[in-house]
């Protein structure tokens, strides 16, 4: 993987990998949304807008929103790899559960050499996606995002496999934990109820199934692809 002509800081990696996850859904990040997502003030983030802009890592047009370069977006990538395996050896090697290893990988990540992260993906068997389902950049900077329908998307009747979730709420991952509901997951939807009301799901384990209930909060953050009959 490419690196940028000069060493980055933690907070501009911090805010080229926000940058990136909003930009994957479609749309140029608004300074609005980069504030919320890192809980810092939008005339904060304006001033590190102009900044990233000056070292060529992303273009802004007033109105328009922020989008990464290609050096921005190598770079956030970079981080992004180094996170998602971070989290893999949390997870796999020292046992930390789920919903504990994505504050962990953001402590550790901005110090972590590009050695020290090869070695554990070596160890790791160089492992594609991380415990939330999300795909882990290659060292070159590719990634592959597959296109997924969240929870709340889909009709009830529909056999899914759960390929990601995308909240990093600790409590929340715990409590989708405890319903069975993580990636890999075999489920499907038995009803939903009107105005947003809860999705009534059947979901398979070990011991041979259970009936589960979500709101539709936190199903739009679980996201599916449909298995058919």
């Amino acid at each position: 993987m490419s690196t940028h002509a000069f060493a980055l800081s933690g907070p501009v990696e911090d805010y080229l990998k926000t940058i990136y996850e909003l930009e994957r859904v479609g749309d140029p990040a608004s300074t609005n949304d980069i504030a919320v997502r890192l809980a810092i003030s939008p005339a904060s983030v304006s001033g590190m807008v102009r900044r990233l802009a000056d070292q060529g890592l992303i273009t802004h047009e007033p109105y328009r929103g922020v989008r990464l370069t290609g050096a921005g977006r190598q770079a956030a990538l970079r981080t992004l790899r180094r996170h998602r395996i971070l989290e893999c050896y949390l997870t796999e090697v020292l046992g930390y559960p789920w919903d504990r290893v994505h504050a962990e990988a953001e402590r550790l990540e901005h110090a972590a050499s590009e050695e020290l992260i090869e070695r554990m993906a070596a160890a790791l068997g160089d492992p594609v996606q991380d415990p939330h389902g999300a795909p882990i950049p290659t060292r070159d900077g590719k990634v592959e995002e597959a296109t997924l329908r969240s929870l709340a998307e889909v009709a009830p009747g529909e056999r899914l496999r759960v390929r990601r979730v995308e909240d990093e709420e600790a409590e929340r991952l715990r409590y989708l934990a405890e319903l069975g509901i993580r990636p890999g997951a075999l489920v499907r939807i038995l009803d939903k109820a009107p105005f947003e009301g809860p999705i009534t799901l059947w979901v398979d384990d070990a011991a041979g199934g259970a009936t589960r209930a979500v709101g539709v909060g936190l199903a739009r953050q679980v996201f599916v692809e449909l298995l058919g009959d």
